[in-house]
């Protein structure tokens, strides 16, 4: 069975967007970039929802990146991809594939295939939704050091509790923090 983990970048306060969405406070450094680049390097399915599947596709096959991040924007745009929404009508970002329905049974047949593990990125009312159901095996945070005194959690509008293990941190040079977590089995 293919596991599903989760990789998010947050505040220091727990939000993955700022006010009015705002990801400009994300702060990256040459060592994420080589530790995305390693994860991309697996080969699994990216998943997205419809918000953070727009940005990244409006950004990974643009001349900016691939003149910024040639290695990752290669990886990026060759990864096979699975978008869920119910309101995008196509996705033509290279190897995606787009689910509009029934997203907790697609993602419950995934997880049931053969091949390499799966990871989403952004996404956060998909990320609730599946965590919900219990099917993110892994969670990946990279705390950014700043507060941001509003904007949207990580879990908005989660209806029970997840606890966590936690499995291992890695601090990086920029002050940021990533948190491995798994969740508690009950």
């Amino acid at each position: 069975m293919r596991r599903l983990s989760v990789f998010n970048l947050v505040s220091l306060d727990g939000y993955f967007k700022g006010p009015n969405g705002d990801i400009g406070w994300h702060s990256v450094g040459e060592e994420q970039t080589d530790f995305a680049v390693e994860a991309a390097g697996a080969g699994g399915p990216l998943l997205f929802g419809r918000v953070t599947y727009e940005l990244m596709a409006g950004y990974w096959p643009a001349p900016l990146a691939l003149e910024n991040d040639p290695i990752l924007a290669a990886r990026m745009n060759s990864a096979p991809k699975v978008v869920f929404s119910r309101t995008l009508t196509k996705a033509e970002w290279n190897n995606t594939r787009l689910v509009k329905d029934n997203i907790i049974e697609e993602m419950r047949n995934l997880k049931r295939q053969p091949g390499k593990d799966m990871t989403i990125l952004g996404s956060g009312s998909i990320v609730t939704q599946f965590a919900e159901q219990g099917l993110i095996d892994e969670y990946q945070v990279l705390v950014n050091p700043v507060a941001l005194g509003d904007g949207t959690p990580l879990f908005k509008g989660m209806k029970k509790r997840l606890n966590l293990k936690l499995l291992n941190t890695r601090t990086f040079r920029n002050g940021n923090v990533l948190l491995t977590y798994e969740p508690v089995k009950p």
